[in-house]
């Protein structure tokens, strides 16, 4: 089980990667979505919730990736990426909850020619 701890001023904070969604940056802090639609906002960017995981998953195949500037998806999740209205559409298959995030064109492609490799 992979969890990342983070630790606040005023507290700590336990993440079950298995859970999360996506995370999203808003300036110098990060919205994490899970699955049932939970949202936390962490004092991190975007940025260094990469580094995080990338230390985490060393040697492991990589299940969360870079989606342009403003996200981080677990690849898992990703159901549906349409360039032509710059939609991806992510769900976890166990709940109800889907997320629609609006993504670059050239981000989307990226995400899309990384599936197409497997």
């Amino acid at each position: 089980m992979e969890i990342l701890l983070f630790n606040t001023r005023d507290e700590l904070i336990r993440v079950n990667l298995k859970y999360v969604v996506y995370f999203e940056a808003d300036g110098n802090y990060t919205h994490i979505i899970f699955s049932n639609a939970t949202k936390v906002t962490l004092p991190y960017s975007l940025g260094n919730i990469e580094k995080l995981i990338d230390e985490k998953s060393k040697g492991k195949a990589r299940t969360f990736v870079r989606v342009g500037e403003r996200y981080i998806v677990n690849s898992v999740c990703v159901f549906r990426i349409n360039t032509f209205k710059h939609k991806l559409l992510l769900a976890d298959f166990e709940t109800s909850h889907l997320f629609t995030l609006s993504v670059s064109k050239e981000a989307l492609k990226s995400l899309k020619s990384l599936y197409m490799q497997e």
